[in-house]
């Protein structure tokens, strides 16, 4: 691995990547096009493959830190909305996961069921990172 990032990075990688693998794990199964999905996240994130493995097998070992930015926030939403909607099938448990992780991440709870739709149409009508950040400034 890289040692230009610290520790603290790293961390927030994983976690990051467990919330991921907990959304797609909601169903109790990963499709092909999630599956696809976390792996490339794990090479953008710099998450070796056995590391990677581990936190498949269990997720609940890492926690979600939430960003300090309302952009790293949004770029968070953007992957976590991207996982829900990989295998083109938004269902009731992976929304309600994805509502908590909205929360976990500091997204108001008042406003969060309209978040989370949001975030969805926008993903899914193909919106890339920059247009999804945009469209809730």
């Amino acid at each position: 691995m890289s040692s230009i990032f610290s520790s603290n990075f790293k961390n927030r990688n994983r976690d990051h990547f467990s919330s991921i693998v907990k959304i797609a794990l909601s169903d109790n199964i990963i499709t092909d096009e999630e599956r696809k999905f976390i792996n490339r996240l794990a090479i953008l994130l710099e998450i070796e493959s056995c590391e990677a493995q581990e936190i498949i097998s269990n997720p609940n070992l890492h926690q979600i830190t939430p960003p300090s930015t309302e952009k790293k926030r949004l770029e968070r939403l953007f992957d976590l909305s991207r996982i829900v909607v990989a295998d083109e099938i938004a269902d009731k448990a992976e929304i309600i996961l994805l509502n908590k992780f909205a929360i976990a991440l500091g997204f108001s709870i008042e406003e969060i069921d309209s978040t989370v739709k949001k975030a969805i149409k926008l993903v899914q009508s193909g919106a890339d990172e920059d247009d999804f950040i945009a469209a809730f400034k």
